[in-house]
């Protein structure tokens, strides 16, 4: 048997759409997609930093939340 590489699935007793699911599942994990859609258009280099800097200022907003002590409920 041949050793397959890459993002590949067997189907097994003719059960495509299982393999289908498995599939998808891999491709999602891998990032291949997010990748493409990525680089389906060009982003302008300040574009970029621009997006780039806005989610690590979100990601900030969001670990300060998490860590903020509940409000009272009285």
């Amino acid at each position: 048997m041949q050793k397959l590489r890459g993002r590949s699935v067997l189907v097994t007793d003719g059960n495509v759409d299982k393999a289908l699911r498995k599939f998808k599942k891999k491709i999602m994990e891998s990032g291949v997609l997010d990748d493409v859609r990525n680089h389906e258009f060009y982003t302008k280099p300040t574009t970029a930093r621009k997006l780039k800097a806005s989610a690590a200022k979100n990601r900030w907003r969001k670990k300060l939340a998490s860590q903020e002590l509940p409000k009272k409920l009285y």
